[in-house]
């Protein structure tokens, strides 16, 4: 919109002074550029009329021009008076203007749109013709300063207040340190004695309405010696493929550390509050940093480290073989296994369709006759080798140290069946030939103990598993040979 000397009401249409108008609003102007003359600062709702006055009579004796704009954009404000005025002396009407507009409850906001009169500026606060301003301003107390680790303020404490009132407007505010005695309150408040303070604080509109009083406590300590040391700091990377954890540290022994921060590969700053954790493949840089409560910040460092492909699952049983070794009287198994991926956990085997059992050693058989023996591998990951088996037979050396041998197809013991098979020990001797439950023994505990010796070294060899033995010793623990 151009500038002229004049009038100029953009949306509001230009009246002369209307005798139906609720009141009148004057603005004036002299030669000065900074400010306005005078101008209101509070108006009730309704039809207005407006005056403005830029004029020899106002004290503008330089024929300086000035406008009186009313500001229709920023936040905050009524944007429904679309005024802009130039006014000077030497116009039209010798600077002196008048419109009609109607003016509703909020906040306006004027300024002089002449470049060169930005401070020119001022707000007209406008409430409702019908209704009286009844509600006090809402006011708050904030407390600032430079706190120890129990919360106390070192050396001093600044109070700051705020209050707001949506009616009328803050008239003003008022303040007292420790109930000693009420003041207008222009700055925030350092209270520097040390000890226990509460600052109490109150505002009064300007329709009269007085706040409740609001209050902030707090404490005050001595200063020590100032704190000029950054915090230590350290991080430490712990990998695993496909991951990276990442530990941070921070140490102060003055005022203590207020925070630790990181940023990961050229991001963003990040509060530091666990161990961070790195999953993308690749290098990565971590930078970090830490500040102490007296505001000291450490020199950043740097943690570099690569996160590596986590490997492929492990799919694959193990490689299983077993070889034979045959000898007088007896035969020694050999079974290996072997596992490329996450490496073999166990291996087991199975003598003559017994109980499976941990492989620890080669398997010694002195039973003769033929034999099968299973074997199966399980790796880390639970991948478990089909099971194989390989067939032997041990051949006695022909000299039968048991003639008139016991050849029941189970050990039985004084009449009581084991279940558990009659083998052939080696040599023409059986299981049974080797417990002797005939021979003369001096008493029962005497014949338990021989039948655990016989079945240990049984289980040695490889003709009974531990279990069978087991068996066979509580049976013979049951019979009353011996007794």
């Amino acid at each position: 919109m151009a500038l002229v000397a004049g009038l100029v009401v953009a949306m509001t249409p230009l009246l002369v002074p209307s005798a139906s108008a609720a009141q009148t609003l004057t603005w004036t102007a002299d030669g000065d550029i900074t400010r306005y003359k005078s101008a209101p600062t509070t108006a009730t709702a309704g039809e207005t009329t407006i005056v403005w006055e830029n004029s020899e009579a106002t004290g503008n004796t330089l024929g300086m021009p000035h406008t009186l704009t009313f500001d229709t954009t920023t936040e905050g404000y009524n944007h429904d008076v679309d005024l802009n005025v130039l006014a000077s002396p030497f116009d039209a009407t010798d600077g002196r203007h008048t419109a009609t507009v109607t003016l509703t409850p909020g906040k306006y906001r004027y300024f002089c749109t002449i470049p060169g009169h930005s401070t020119m500026v001022g707000e007209l606060v406008v409430t409702s013709g019908d209704n009286e301003d009844t509600t006090a301003p809402a006011v708050s107390g904030a407390v600032t300063g430079t706190r120890d680790a129990a919360g106390a303020y070192v050396g001093s404490a600044t109070v700051t207040v705020t209050a707001t009132d949506a009616g009328t407007g803050v008239a003003g505010v008022e303040y007292q340190v420790d109930d000693t005695s009420w003041q207008a309150y222009g700055n925030p408040v350092v209270v520097s004695a040390v000890g226990d303070h509460s600052v109490q604080f109150r505002a009064t509109d300007r329709a009269g309405n007085v706040s409740a009083v609001g209050s902030v406590s707090f404490t005050v300590v001595e200063a020590t010696d100032e704190d000029t040391t950054p915090p230590v700091t350290d991080a430490t990377v712990a990998l695993v493929p496909g991951r990276a954890t990442v530990t941070v540290t921070a140490t102060d022994a003055d005022s203590g550390v207020a925070t630790i921060e990181y940023q990961l590969d050229g991001g963003a700053w990040t509060v530091y509050t666990a161990p961070v954790v790195v999953t993308a493949a690749g290098p990565h840089m971590l930078h970090y940093r830490a500040t102490d409560v007296a505001g000291n910040i450490a020199a950043e460092k740097m943690a570099s480290f690569t996160v590596v492909e986590p490997p492929a699952p492990d799919t694959t049983p193990p490689v299983t073989n077993a070889t034979v070794a045959s000898g007088t009287d007896r035969a020694t198994v050999t079974v290996t296994a072997t596992d490329a991926d996450s490496g073999v956990a166990k291996i087991e085997y199975q003598l003559d369709a017994g109980a499976w059992t941990a492989y620890t050693a080669p398997v010694v058989v002195t039973a003769v006759g033929d034999h099968t023996l299973g074997y199966r591998a399980a790796d880390k990951a639970g991948n478990v080798a089909a099971v194989k088996t390989v067939t032997f037979t041990v051949a006695g050396s022909g000299t039968d140290q048991c003639p008139g041998s016991d050849t029941r197809a189970t050990v039985i013991i004084d009449g009581d069946d084991t279940g558990v098979v009659n083998a052939d020990t080696g040599n023409g001797c059986t299981i049974n030939d080797l417990i002797a439950e005939r021979a003369v023994y001096r008493t029962h505990a005497a014949f338990v103990r021989h039948v655990e010796t016989v079945t240990a070294g049984l289980v040695a060899a490889g003709t009974l598993t531990s279990r069978q033995a087991g068996t066979i010793v509580r049976t013979a623990a049951r019979s009353g040979i011996g007794a």
